[in-house]
């Protein structure tokens, strides 16, 4: 290898050096030579780095090395400079720029914020929507929970809905087809969440089932336009959706968790968390806890509770998911702390 051989030269240690099969050099008069002129021409090269980087950062938005990547690029300079004689101007530039470049971090993405007056509105819809069913279903948990799934997974289907109108009419952006294969599957499961509180009586009522189906089809007809216009808007209307869906059912089994323990797992639960092949169910877990394409998450269910923590599981992943389609215009995680989406002040 070619390093510890660049090292001995720059300690001075050692006593002959093969830099290519066709070109012996005796290296006692080398190593002493580079040993005089290695601590100028570093710190030279250093200062240049540094100008250099410094430029780099300013054009491209990227953060200072770290330590630990700093130390790595001198003695990475300092090889350099051993083998300077031996290297055309050209080649020795285009190997002290790469240098810079590997030592350099890229700065993740700042998030995207949503311009305030929409998302106040967002806010009012979703807010006043919410407080109004549950004040009208107070008491009644599983009418309630039946109505906000059955509206809940309706943006899902607005979204593929304009997504496959735009591909009919030749439109087919990269990554578009893993998108709407991930809006299918966080239907899918928004579907399995209703099928479970129906199978718990949630739809018993013929008014609770018209009211439920009513609101979703406006809802429905008012995300396709949202989504023609602005998917930023239509998916934050969803992420506040989905935030309120987690923090009821964590009310709920913060309230009524010792009950639940003692109620059976409904059968519709057991076979799509359990017994169904995973492949729906790891797709809308976008922001991934293992490696590859496969959640960590394998729920197992012993009591009513069980299935009730994995459906406020869910709308945490939908969320996630939401929050990076906002933020980033990406489904996947992009290397921070997944937040809330923030308003952006309207500039007078």
């Amino acid at each position: 290898m070619i390093r510890p051989a660049l090292l001995a030269i720059v300690c001075g240690s050692a006593s002959a050096l093969t830099i290519s099969p066709a070109r012996p050099v005796a290296t006692a008069p080398l190593a002493a030579a580079s040993a005089a002129r290695c601590a100028p021409i570093v710190a030279e090269a250093a200062q240049a780095t540094s100008s250099v980087a410094g430029a780099a950062m300013q054009a491209t938005g990227v953060v200072a090395p770290t330590a630990g990547q700093a130390r790595e690029r001198e003695v990475r300079l300092a090889d350099l400079e051993a083998i300077r004689d031996f290297l055309s101007l050209d080649e020795f530039e285009a190997k002290r720029a790469q240098i810079v470049n590997d030592a350099v971090a890229v700065r993740p993405a700042a998030p995207a914020q949503l311009e305030e007056s929409i998302y106040k509105l967002n806010k009012f819809i979703v807010d006043t929507v919410y407080k109004a069913i549950c004040l009208v279903y107070d008491g009644n948990d599983y009418a309630r929970f039946f109505v906000l799934e059955t509206v809940a997974r309706v943006p899902y289907f607005a979204y593929l809905s304009v997504m496959h109108l735009r591909e009919t009419f030749g439109s087919r952006d990269p990554g578009d087809g893993d998108r709407m294969r991930t809006h299918y599957a966080e239907a899918d499961n928004e579907l399995h969440h209703l099928l479970i509180m129906e199978s718990l009586g949630g739809n018993s009522s013929v008014v609770d089932r018209t009211l439920a189906q009513t609101m979703a089809f406006t809802y429905y007809w008012y995300v396709i336009a949202v989504y023609t216009i602005s998917e930023q808007a239509a998916y934050h209307l969803s992420e506040l959706i989905e935030d309120h869906a987690f923090n009821t059912y964590n009310g709920y089994l913060e309230r009524e968790g010792e009950k639940l323990k003692t109620l059976p797992v409904p059968d519709i639960a057991r076979q799509y968390y359990e017994e169904q092949d995973p492949y729906l169910f790891d797709k809308f877990c976008t922001v991934k806890d293992g490696s590859g394409d496969a959640s960590q998450r394998r729920p197992k269910l012993e009591s009513l509770y069980d299935v009730f923590v994995n459906v406020r599981d869910d709308e945490k992943e939908h969320w996630k998911t939401l929050c990076n389609l906002v933020q980033f215009d990406s489904m996947e995680g992009q290397g921070q702390e997944i937040a809330s989406t923030m308003p952006t002040p309207v500039l007078e």
